[in-house]
């Protein structure tokens, strides 16, 4: 039986205070139309909580993402992080929360700071490619007060990780986005791949979506520049794809869901308390219960969970006897359904074409890894 290890909230569902062209969650507002405001209520997150922390194991994490988790306002974070306390049996608890930064103030700087949160702070690099499809709800590139955001986090102690999604045109500046990060002072970063459908065309990528071997080459552009940053066996700057693709190589569970066998390892709680699969499905079809009806241990190893987690292990049976399966592991069911053909994941060729040119470092890089720890 699994127990509870993360959970991922929505405390403010698919509000937002931005327009980003590519977000693919701002249309789940269709699935609460009773109110055009979303808020998670205090007994919704008491009961989330009171449950986490009576379930799961003596290590855990809340993700709190959205939409923009930042609307819900310092006091309800303030809140979440009494209940842990107060349910709490000697567990170590992280919090992670992913925002835009448009509202992060000095007041939210110093709260982050003093409760360790972890900010994954979404940037997508220099002006021309941040702003390209970040924009405000008038239009206007948001990269200004994303930045500034970025050094208030850093300035008040916060450990700030850039997320950037890598669309059709960032792709093309792998260097000039990783730099930039360095710079700024971001040496944690996650490359996310932008893949969505066409909604007038479901058949189609959406024009912004990046394309296979471009991502590749990106994949292969930042790891060049990711090992030229060691320095006496220990790496300068964090990528969390190929800190995830090593512990493969090092023979662990990568903490990266994308390169699991199964998925189904977490629970997202929408703002309503409903309980879902996956970030990526949340949908009808994978609405699992309630925080306030079901238990969440109980939903987690349900027979529903159960079939989401294994759809994935009967997809790769498409890659054949692909060499690079068993570090990629298929990649991410979203993206194998973008298109509604989990036979031609959209990023093959991307993870075939990133293994061609590092599997050989990775393998020394693993082996001296355990050299040093005999």
């Amino acid at each position: 039986m699994k127990k509870i290890t993360s959970v991922l909230v929505k405390p403010a569902g698919p509000d937002c205070n931005m327009a980003c062209t590519y977000c693919f969650y701002l249309k789940k507002a269709g699935l609460f139309p009773e109110s055009k405001t979303h808020r998670m209520s205090e007994a919704v997150l008491e009961e989330m909580i009171r449950q986490v922390m009576t379930q799961a194991e003596r290590q855990v994490s809340f993700g709190w993402q959205g939409g923009e988790p930042t609307l819900m306002g310092v006091d309800f974070f303030q809140k979440a992080a009494e209940f842990q306390k107060r349910y709490g049996w000697d567990q170590t608890v992280g919090n992670g929360l992913q925002t835009n930064g448009l509202l992060i103030d000095r007041y939210w700087a110093d709260f982050l700071s003093r409760d360790r949160f972890l900010v994954g702070l979404s940037l997508d690099g220099p002006k021309e490619m941040h702003d390209r499809y970040r924009v405000l709800r008038n239009g206007r590139g948001s990269w200004k007060k994303v930045t500034d955001a970025a050094k208030r986090l850093l300035d008040s102690g916060v450990e700030v990780n850039a997320l950037s999604v890598i669309n059709d045109f960032s792709v093309r500046f792998p260097g000039e986005i990783y730099e930039f990060h360095k710079s700024v002072g971001l040496n944690h970063m996650q490359f996310i791949p932008c893949v969505e459908a066409d909604p007038l065309n479901p058949r189609k990528l959406a024009s912004f979506s990046v394309k296979a071997e471009d991502f590749g080459r990106f994949l292969t552009r930042i790891f060049d520049l990711w090992i030229n940053d060691f320095y006496d066996g220990e790496p300068g700057t964090f990528i969390r794809f190929f800190d995830s693709v090593f512990y493969i190589y090092a023979g662990f569970q990568p903490p990266m869901c994308t390169l699991s066998e199964e998925c189904g390892d977490y629970l997202v709680v929408e703002h309503n308390g409903d309980v879902y699969s996956c970030d990526f499905f949340v949908e009808p079809e994978w609405r699992l219960g309630n925080v306030l009806e079901d238990s969440l241990s109980t939903l987690l190893n349900g027979e529903k969970q159960k079939r989401f987690g294994s759809r994935k292990r009967e997809w790769v049976r498409f890659c054949g006897d692909c060499p690079w399966l068993a570090y990629c592991r298929g990649g991410c069911p979203k993206d194998r359904l973008c298109l509604g053909n989990p036979e031609t994941p959209p990023l093959c060729r991307s993870y075939q074409i990133f293994f061609e040119h590092a599997h050989g470092r990775l393998l020394e890089m693993a082996e001296a890894w355990k050299r040093a720890r005999r």
